[in-house]
C-alpha cells in the first residue's frame, strides 16, 4: 500500500514538473491577432540625415564624361570596392549638418532625407547648367542597428537598404531565443539630439501600424528575458526547480525504502 502511495505521489510530482516547465504558446507566438490586421498600405519611413552619417553619392548625366568631377569613386568594370573604402571616400555629415560637394560647395542636409537630397542636387546640377539630364543616387553607408539581450547573435549590424522593419532587424540577430520575452522589447532611438524609448510587443499585430515598426539608423533594440529565465538565475528560483528537487528526494526515499 505504501509503495502504491509513493508511486502515485511520484507520478503527480512528475506531472506537475512537466506542466510547470511548459510555457503557454501565447508567450511565444508572434502577431497572434494577425487576423484583425486591416492590410493597410505600407508607409516607408523617410529618415532625415543625421550628424556623422556617411553618404555615397553617385552622379550620372547624358554626357558621362561631364559627371566625372562629381563622383569621388569611379568603379571600373568588374572591380569590387569594399564598404570600408566606400566609407572612407564618402561624404561625412558635419555637426552643422552639411556636406562638401564638388563644384557646388557646402550644402545643408538639415531636415532632408536621402530622397530629398537626391532631388535637391539634381535640381541644382541641371538648373545651374552643370550637367544635362543628371541623375543622382544616394546611399547611407553607415546605417546600423544594435540588438542586445535574448537573441541568438547579439551585436551591431550594418545595413545599406533605405528601409528595414523591426522584424527584419531581429532576423539579422538570428531571432529571439526561447528565453526572450516577446512582450517586453525595448527600442531606444535618437533623432536630432533627442532620445526616445518605447516598449514593443511582438505578440500583437499592432506593431505593423506602429511608428516604430521601421528601423532608423543607430536604433538600439534590447530583448529582455522572460520571468522564467530571470527566476531560474537563482539556486531555487521557481516552482520548476522546487518540484525537481522534491521529485529527486521522493525518488530517493522510495529506493531506500
Amino acid at each position: 500500500m505504501n509503495n502504491y502511495k509513493n508511486f502515485v505521489l511520484l507520478t503527480i510530482g512528475s506531472l506537475l514538473l512537466l506542466f510547470s516547465s511548459c510555457m503557454s504558446k501565447k508567450q511565444f507566438l508572434y502577431l497572434q491577432d494577425i487576423q484583425t490586421y486591416d492590410n493597410s498600405k505600407v508607409i516607408l519611413s523617410q529618415n532625415t540625415l543625421q550628424e556623422n552619417d556617411i553618404l555615397k553619392i553617385d552622379v550620372t548625366s547624358l554626357v558621362m564624361e561631364a559627371s566625372i568631377p562629381y563622383n569621388r569613386i569611379l568603379a571600373q568594370a568588374n572591380q569590387a570596392i569594399s564598404l570600408n573604402i566606400l566609407q572612407l571616400n564618402g561624404y561625412l555629415v558635419t555637426k552643422k549638418k552639411t556636406i562638401k560637394f564638388p563644384v557646388l560647395g557646402e550644402i545643408s542636409v538639415a531636415g532632408k532625407s536621402t530622397q530629398d537630397l537626391e532631388d535637391y542636387l539634381k535640381l541644382r546640377l541641371e538648373s545651374e547648367g552643370h550637367l544635362i539630364k543628371p541623375n543622382v543616387t544616394i546611399r547611407l553607408l553607415n546605417a546600423k542597428v544594435t540588438i542586445l539581450g535574448e537573441v541568438r547573435n547579439p551585436g551591431t549590424y550594418t545595413f545599406t537598404e533605405k528601409n528595414i522593419n523591426f522584424l527584419q532587424a531581429l532576423g539579422l540577430a538570428g531571432d529571439l531565443t526561447m528565453d526572450g520575452s516577446r512582450k517586453n522589447i525595448i527600442l531606444i532611438r535618437e533623432t536630432d539630439g533627442q532620445r526616445v524609448t518605447t516598449s514593443i510587443d511582438l505578440t500583437t499585430a499592432n506593431l505593423l501600424n506602429s511608428s516604430f515598426q521601421n528601423i532608423q539608423p543607430n536604433d538600439v533594440i534590447i530583448v529582455n528575458p522572460t520571468q522564467k529565465k530571470v527566476k531560474s538565475a537563482g539556486i531555487v528560483g521557481n516552482i520548476s526547480t522546487v518540484l525537481s528537487i522534491a521529485s529527486i528526494l521522493l525518488s530517493s526515499i522510495i529506493l531506500i525504502r
